[in-house]
């Protein structure tokens, strides 16, 4: 990891939060709201997207563990209403459900 990228991991890091749903549905409902899957770190996913690696943000769309919301996975999150960590990547707020995994 380059300094920079340590240093934007690290800002990224501290500005991520723990969010309810309720609070992320009009960011959902214009198209800004992408989910990071629990198996991927969500701040490298931030931090890939801060810096246009775009060949990272692409096989992570195409595996399907980077993407929009899905209808079915914003009922899911709307229902349960689990604690989701968020962090700002503007336009974007990318979101991951808290899992024991990422504390």
């Amino acid at each position: 990891m380059t300094d920079h990228t340590s240093t934007l991991y690290a800002k990224l890091l501290g500005e991520t939060a723990i969010i309810e749903w309720k609070a992320l549905e009009r960011f959902w409902a214009k198209g800004d709201l992408i989910w990071v899957a629990p198996e991927l770190d969500l701040i490298e996913v931030a931090a890939a997207m801060a810096q246009n690696h775009s060949e990272h943000v692409a096989k992570w769309r195409s595996d399907g563990t980077v993407s929009a919301v899905p209808d079915e996975v914003a009922l899911s999150l709307q229902t349960r209403d689990p604690e989701i960590w968020a962090v700002v990547v503007s336009p974007f707020v990318l979101i991951q459900e808290k899992t024991r995994n990422n504390k």
